[in-house]
């Protein structure tokens, strides 16, 4: 049998190919397929699966095209499979979330429908925002952190963490007063929240920023 033959029976076990460099490509889809589990939770983590799946089969065919230089191969496999999974897998759950995370009677919105209209002054309320008033809505937001951490039941609900990570106030159309029912409360944490409840166009001063608030939610169902 001749040696090239030898070499191609041979696997990254075999103890006289213990040499071979572990391609960091392969590593790297590796790292890429653990973390493509984040594709389960935002839309924006898919970047993960997708960087794995390249990784992997670029890995896969370095180390086939030169197998006397490099190792890994099943590490790239694994990767590329982690990844190929949360490729599919990440959607398929963010679109069934996305179909059933607004309970039944509640209108979905966003933001956007509460900022001023173009040519507007920033503090200006848009018809789309009063046109929501007494309406029964779902909206996700963070919660603006405050003096409380458990029990909380009166909060600024705003649109992002960017403003509050730099010690800034939000802008006014960015902030929700909401007030949970009895018996709800909330514990702080930084993570995304979904609330439902009653709008309202009702300024008042913000709870935990300086001025004031345009809408407030009567909120009574929380997640």
């Amino acid at each position: 049998m001749s040696v090239d033959v030898q070499r191609s029976e041979q696997t990254d076990d075999d103890p006289f190919l213990q040499y071979r460099a572990l391609s960091r490509t392969a590593v790297a889809s590796l790292v890429a397929g653990i973390a493509s589990l984040t594709a389960l939770l935002a839309w924006v983590c898919l970047a993960f699966p997708v960087a794995g799946i390249l990784l992997g089969v670029y890995a896969w065919r370095a180390i086939r095209s030169r197998p006397d230089e490099l190792a890994g191969l099943p590490v790239a496999k694994a990767g590329l499979a982690l990844s190929a999974l949360f490729a599919i897998v990440g959607p398929a759950w963010l679109l069934y979330q996305h179909a059933t995370e607004v309970p039944a009677g509640y209108e979905r919105i966003s933001y956007e429908e509460l900022q001023p209209v173009a040519g507007a002054r920033p503090d200006a309320i848009p018809p789309s925002a009063l046109a929501l008033e007494g309406k029964k809505v779902f909206i996700k937001g963070y919660v603006y952190p405050g003096r409380e951490m458990e029990g909380i039941k009166t909060f600024l609900l705003v649109r992002d963490q960017g403003d509050c990570c730099f010690g800034g106030n939000p802008k006014i159309t960015d902030r929700i007063q909401v007030t949970l029912v009895d018996p709800l409360r909330l514990a702080y944490k930084s993570r995304l929240h979904k609330l439902a409840g009653v709008f309202h166009v009702r300024p008042t001063t913000a709870v935990n920023a300086g001025g004031g608030v345009f809408y407030q939610l009567e909120a009574d169902h929380l997640q």
